[in-house]
């Protein structure tokens, strides 16, 4: 056993050492190595003591510790399986990987027509030069950018991905067992989810009381955290959902990137992705437009941020470095692939809102953009794409529904005899991670969950008790309209308190 276990770790070693070496800063923390190991505090009789004391003493060691932490959460440690093979060998979700390929497929297609359509090609062309001066000279202020968009609609829209999930059919079930089977909408999707007590053990941290930690120590307390700038101790921080507004971003940059330092690589990437926006005419650039002006334009919460919004996004689309870390689901589809924008993501009605609230944290565009980038490739895809992942919008759904039945079975019942499905009245809840749906401060708190805790399954335990809260009005009411009016403003909604009570229920 211990020889398997050494084995095991000398693995996980050389996978990490491998992958180090295949980041674009591994030249220069390697120089810096090179550089201790030849300076006067390091004895070459003693080589491996006294360069390990010194990369401790410049702080080399806890840059190393945090790479080895996101290299780990974002690369070595596969998607847990979520469903076996069954014993003949066939996959029981290859319906749902078929679907996640050929809806993708789908979106691309109508981004190409909408190319064809519009007479524009779909990887762009040059700008002319008049374009792309006033594009510089209104890059602070892009809201002043004369660009014409009455053509231009959102590819597709939350109820447009609700609707293929609900129209998903799953493999026959015998007889015997499709009578012991709750009527859900997803109940056919064999994806594990966690129970209430399963969800209670995940959250656990949010019940723990420190009797030496009031909320005047906080703010002492994540400063002396941020100074010792390891990732999985800001991490930890954020599971109290306490944490103090100042604080907040540097937290979440350590948790998602290497911290508020931007390395040498990160300034000029973000430079040539500029550099690509001003001098390629796109039209995913419309689309972006179109979307910031059709939804935080409009927000009273993030309409003051709308051109830092087109610098985020125009500069996201350009970005190739997302299609490359986004791992789509892979099955064979018998049919033509389109081709889509040069990050991967074809621009979706809301997308900017997964941006919005990230202005509320940083006063760079470079630290807001590689953060929020992070936070998108780690998180926001799982919701806006047709996957198996455990945390996907599918699962999450999944989740929603037997925590509905199971804890407010007088709602679910009151929703099926209005034939309502209960998932189309939170369903742009979930695929939005509540941006825009709740105030800003409590939906930094409900983010600073998700980072903490590395899960997305809070937002399905936040919706539920939600539905709770308004329970006697929902009760009252028999259409979905009086339904979505009930539910429309969250603005008194205090996440904290209302998590806390959904996992302290029987």
């Amino acid at each position: 056993m211990e020889q398997l276990r050494d084995a095991s770790i000398h693995h996980t070693a050389q996978k990490l050492a491998h992958a180090i070496k295949a980041m674009k800063n591994y030249e220069e923390i390697f120089k810096k190595v090179q550089q201790l190991a030849c300076s006067p505090g390091v004895d070459k009789h003693d080589l491996r003591n006294t360069l390990e004391d010194a990369i401790k003493s410049t702080g080399l060691e806890t840059e190393i510790r945090n790479i080895v932490f996101h290299l780990v959460r974002n690369t070595l440690i596969t998607e847990p399986k979520s469903q076996e093979k069954l014993a003949h060998g066939t996959d029981p979700l290859a319906y749902l990987r078929r679907s996640a390929v050929q809806w993708d497929r789908r979106v691309r297609k109508s981004l190409n027509a909408m190319c064809a359509e519009l007479s524009m090609p779909l990887q762009g062309q040059p700008r002319t030069v008049i374009d792309r001066d006033e594009l510089i000279s209104k890059w602070e202020e892009l809201s002043n950018y004369t660009i014409d968009l009455s053509n231009y609609r959102p590819v597709y829209a939350p109820k447009d991905l609700l609707d293929v999930l609900l129209s998903l059919k799953g493999p026959q079930k015998p007889v015997e067992d499709t009578e012991q089977v709750p009527n859900w909408e997803f109940s056919h999707i064999e994806l594990p989810v966690k129970n209430l007590f399963e969800l209670r053990l995940l959250f656990a941290e949010l019940f723990r009381k420190d009797a030496t930690t009031t909320n005047l120590d906080l703010p002492t307390q994540c400063k002396r955290i941020l100074e010792t700038k390891q990732s999985p101790l800001c991490q930890h921080f954020l599971k109290k959902g306490k944490t103090p507004a100042p604080f907040r971003g540097e937290l979440w940059s350590f948790v998602l990137s290497h911290g508020n330092d931007m390395h040498g690589q990160e300034c000029e990437h973000w430079a040539r992705l500029r550099n690509k926006v001003l001098t390629t005419d796109h039209i995913v650039d419309k689309l972006i437009f179109k979307d910031i002006q059709l939804t935080a334009s409009n927000d009273d919460q993030y309409f003051v941020f709308e051109d830092v919004l087109y610098q985020i996004m125009l500069c996201f689309s350009r970005d190739t470095e997302i299609a490359s870390q986004i791992q789509f689901e892979k099955y064979p589809v018998k049919g033509r692939n389109y081709d889509g924008p040069p990050s991967g993501v074809v621009p979706f009605h809301g997308i900017c809102m997964f941006a919005a609230p990230f202005c509320y944290l940083y006063d760079s565009s470079i630290n807001l953009y590689f953060t929020f980038r992070a936070f998108y490739i780690r998180y926001c895809h799982r919701l806006t794409t047709i996957n198996t992942h455990p945390q996907g919008i599918v699962s999450l759904c999944l989740l929603f529904e037997k925590l509905l039945q199971t804890h407010e079975p007088q709602l679910w019942s009151h929703f099926r005899e209005l034939q309502i499905q209960p998932i189309r009245v939170v369903f742009k809840w979930l695929m939005r991670a509540f941006s825009g749906h709740l105030p800003p401060d409590q939906l930094l708190i409900l983010w600073d969950l998700i980072l903490g805790y590395d899960s997305l399954e809070v937002l399905s335990l936040f919706a539920i008790i939600i539905l709770s809260f308004r329970k006697d009005s929902l009760m009252q009411v028999t259409s979905l309209d009086n339904i979505e009016a009930i539910l429309a403003d969250l603005s008194s909604i205090k996440v904290l308190p209302l998590i806390q009570l959904a996992l302290c229920r029987d």
